[in-house]
């Protein structure tokens, strides 16, 4: 079970990142940066949970009608002179990719604002045929020379501090760099700008497709994808066949919830709308450009009334910042190409749930932070459970858990095994009691008592409270008003009818 991309299952790498100091505090000091930034920015809003419900609308209505966008999107585009591909799987993306690339005997590709691209793994594709793929993004650049893959959807190189950051780019530049935001941004844009100049194609990602006019829309920081999509004479934008909207004015709700939600910013300092190659009179642009949409499982929960949803999300990252469970272990541990919550259903969503990802729904604590963080208001607590519910509808559920569980329906629906079962519980716990709590760490104990403490089980349940509680109450009714007296002997005599005939506790 979850053996790809780094190994082991998610408990196994999760273990490791919890006893990497340098990944828990630069992980945890950004996502609170980000996730505090998104809160002032929604709180000065106003009005962000009818933006939130307006967006979700947009995008149930387009994944909805998603094949009547995606051709009006491909048939404008190709007016605009735009070479339009559709590739079914990730082979045949990456196929696409490289013939492209091989037709305009490129050397090198320049790169920016791409998931999908790392979903793919076309970097290694391209270096296999002899082109040199270059990551421009700062991040994307730094976990490049690492030779990872992403740790977070926005910010990849989250999980990395200013000194191993200094350390890589050191050993790039042939010299021994200071660890300092602008010294180390000053090196990799100098480098850079070489790259761009030298590059043959230049390869994006795609946040928005406008529909009705076969334009795609880039939101970035740094202004690299302005130099990716306008220096090469060659563009190639791979987008998930998810990414459209319907049109322009759409675009001012998903302009407003993504910064918003991404990093707290009113606006992203770089909004691209590209329709196009380059036209007589333009100043610059590519003399060609390709979009290749991409499948790879997407098209696999579009009617599945559980998933369908998944498909609205705009890849802000929100999820990540508000997930506690990420916060604690980065990124690299569920193991994909996307992590945190968007993560730990996507990825099975694209694998088709197959059994080596069933753990990674496991690592999320249902507590629907990833839902309230959400500009779209996708209910992905609600998805891990049913992924779990598959998991064990098909039979790979652990055999062990699943005879705990009915010994425990068996206790919980009857009454008197119930009582019983405390009563025992309250005796045997004596030997494994400290200081109000239960420290052992036998048995199924051993994984939460490794982080915390289980509280014991109270001297006396409420329910054996309950009989002294009530002659106190019969006591007060001889003093009580005459009127609230007789209510409450009404309550007291039907609860006293009802419990003869219960064979259960309520």
């Amino acid at each position: 079970m979850g053996t790809q991309a780094g190994g082991g299952t998610v408990k196994e790498r999760a273990g490791l990142a919890l006893n990497n100091d340098f990944l828990r505090k630069a992980v945890k000091f950004t996502t609170e940066r980000l996730r505090s930034g998104k809160e002032n920015a929604a709180a000065e809003h106003g009005n962000w949970e009818e933006w939130r419900e307006r967006g979700r609308q947009i995008r149930l209505h387009t994944i909805a009608h998603l094949d009547y966008y995606l051709n009006l999107f491909a048939d404008n585009a190709r007016a605009n002179g735009v070479h339009v591909h559709f590739a079914d799987t990730a082979a045949e993306a990456v196929r696409i990719s490289l013939d492209i690339a091989k037709h305009a005997e490129a050397k090198s590709v320049v790169k920016s604002k791409s998931m999908v691209t790392e979903e793919l793994h076309l970097n290694h594709a391209l270096e296999e045929i002899g082109v040199e793929a270059i990551e421009t993004d700062l991040g994307e650049y730094i976990i490049q020379l690492a030779g990872e893959t992403p740790s977070h959807i926005i910010i990849p190189a989250i999980h990395k501090n200013r000194y191993q950051i200094a350390e890589l780019l050191s050993a790039d530049a042939g010299e021994t760099l200071a660890p300092d935001t602008q010294v180390l941004a000053g090196f990799v844009r100098r480098k850079l700008r070489e790259k761009f100049l030298e590059a043959d194609i230049g390869m994006t990602g795609c946040n928005f497709a406008i529909a009705e006019t076969g334009s795609m829309v880039l939101f970035e920081n740094e202004g690299n994808a302005r130099m990716v999509s306008t220096v090469p004479k060659t563009q190639i934008t791979l987008m998930g066949m998810e990414r459209i909207i319907p049109s322009w004015s759409d675009l001012e709700v998903m302009a407003t919830l993504l910064p918003r939600s991404a990093t707290g910013q009113k606006l992203t300092v770089y909004m691209s709308g590209i329709t196009g190659p380059r036209r007589e009179a333009d100043a610059d642009g590519p003399e060609e450009m390709h979009i290749i949409i991409v499948d790879n499982g997407r098209s696999l929960q579009l009617g599945d009334p559980e998933f369908q949803e998944l498909l609205n999300c705009i890849r802000c990252g929100a999820c990540l910042n508000a997930c506690p469970v990420y916060r604690h272990i980065g990124g690299h541990a569920y193991g994909g190409t996307y992590s945190g919550p968007i993560g730990a259903v996507l990825t099975p969503a694209l694998q088709k749930n197959v059994a080596e990802w069933d753990d990674i729904a496991n690592a999320s604590s249902l507590c629907g932070a990833c839902y309230e963080a959400c500009p779209v208001k996708i209910p992905l607590h609600e998805m891990l459970i049913y992924l779990r519910r598959r998991k064990l509808e098909a039979g790979r559920g652990d055999k062990l858990e699943a005879l705990g569980m009915k010994g425990f329906a068996a206790v919980v629906s009857n009454a008197k095994r119930y009582g019983a079962a405390l009563k025992l519980g309250q005796l045997g716990q004596r030997f494994v009691v400290k200081d109000g709590g239960i420290r052992t760490k036998a048995g199924p104990l051993k994984g939460w008592n490794t982080y915390r403490v289980a509280p014991s089980l109270a001297k006396r349940s409420f329910r054996q409270q309950w009989k002294t509680m009530e002659e106190e109450i019969r006591r007060g009714l001889q003093e009580m008003d005459p009127a609230m007296k007789s209510r409450m002997e009404r309550i007291v005599q039907e609860r006293n009818t009802s419990k003869g005939g219960r064979g259960h506790h309520g």
